[in-house]
């Protein structure tokens, strides 16, 4: 089911601005957000840094209904706040969302100032996910904030966490090499990502905590160079996949 208001989220974020509120929250917030290609390890390593109790994790509104994942109804609160459109559109007209995007002309999702500003009462890193849309968007208002993609530590290792979500079509399996192939050429496309290899959980959150410290990151001069054969794999792979 299309959105019954696109054309009006499609005309207020053409020219978004963040009100003075949000700027208000922002300032001084600390926000790091993640991406990576699926099965790279992302949701594990964001609870294992949220359990440390220095970090919040962030939940993301969206306008689409909940729905069934492994069995399991989604739980408004946990893996997103489920509104309605007029709620989204009334927030995006008080400049209330530090990003938002139409996803398939079926959804507006979105990161709320509301949820920014529990993180802040709380003294706590703010953490998400976000596609490399949404990254880009986000820094554009808030420079400061700490961008990082999670690389699979190689094509392999990546292919085997792959497999152990489950069977999958051909055309779904095909579709998630596209978008992965999409996150790796943003990662090397842009100069504000800082790469962690995951080869561990545990090292991961380290490298992630001395990144946000502002320490080196022993994975940012190799990270390149592994994400190159990444996408050299991936791409043969795609095109093994002919009529998918």
């Amino acid at each position: 089911m299309y959105l019954q208001h696109y054309q009006e989220f499609k005309d207020i974020l053409e020219t978004y601005v963040v009100s003075e509120h949000a700027k208000e929250v922002l300032n001084g917030l600390r926000l790091v957000l993640m991406t990576a290609p699926t099965s790279t390890g992302k949701n594990t390593i964001m609870r294992h840094l949220v359990e440390t109790g220095r970090y919040y994790f962030v939940v993301s509104d969206t306008t689409r209904k909940p729905r069934m994942n492994d069995g399991i109804m989604e739980q408004n609160g946990k893996e997103y706040w489920f509104r309605t459109e007029e709620q989204v559109l009334a927030d995006l007209k008080a400049g209330e969302l530090l990003e938002a995007e139409i996803v398939h002309k079926q959804q507006v999702s979105g990161m709320s100032i509301r949820e920014l500003k529990k993180a802040q009462a709380e003294g706590k890193i703010a953490i998400s996910d976000v596609d490399p849309i949404g990254i880009g968007n986000v820094i554009k208002v808030k420079a400061d904030t700490i961008a990082i993609l999670l690389v699979p530590p190689s094509f392999e290792e990546w292919e085997r966490r792959l497999a152990g979500r489950g069977k999958m079509r051909p055309d779904e399996q095909k579709r998630r090499y596209e978008t992965a192939l999409m996150v790796l050429e943003d990662g090397l496309k842009q100069n504000y990502y800082q790469f962690v290899i995951t080869d561990n959980i545990d090292q991961s959150a380290k490298i992630i905590d001395a990144i946000i410290a502002e320490k080196a990151n022993p994975h940012q001069g190799r990270a390149p160079g592994l994400i190159q054969q990444l996408q050299e794999n991936i791409k043969q792979k795609i095109e093994s996949m002919v009529g998918y």
